[in-house]
């Protein structure tokens, strides 16, 4: 699979941070998940699409590492790459400085497909989702 990510930019907005003007570690979730929307827009596989499409996706894990804070004002990148599609979706993040390209956060996130009609968890990704995919990738 050749990379597919795509980037959200942030500026760290005041609601968002403490009183030392440090963002509240929950919110890198928020900002990985702004990424991670942008990607799944660009396979045409957003929520609206994953509902029509007869699936939810829960996150089931989420990982992050936190290497420096973010603070009030600062202007991030956040990167979502795909890195697996077939049996559940794994999607890698990376949140950097916009100016000075220094690593902040980097972590994960695992969702998987389950039946809205039938709440089975599915072993196996849906065509739905592989086929978007690799349309993608092949474009």
């Amino acid at each position: 699979m050749s990379d597919l990510c795509a980037e959200a930019l942030v500026e760290v907005p005041f609601h968002d941070v403490d009183v030392m003007d440090v963002a509240w570690h929950g919110h890198y979730v928020k900002y990985f998940e702004l990424a991670r929307c942008a990607l799944l827009r660009k396979i045409d596989y957003d929520y609206p699409q994953m509902r029509d499409s007869g699936y939810a996706w829960p996150v089931v894990e989420c990982y992050l590492k936190y290497v420096r804070s973010a603070r009030y004002g600062q202007r991030l990148q956040v990167r979502a790459s795909l890195r697996e599609y077939e049996n559940r979706l794994r999607f890698d993040y990376e949140i950097r400085d916009t100016e000075s390209g220094e690593r902040l956060t980097k972590g994960y996130t695992v969702q998987v497909a389950v039946a809205i009609v039938s709440g089975e968890l599915q072993f196996v990704s849906p065509d739905c989702l592989i086929q978007r995919v690799e349309k993608t990738c092949a474009d």
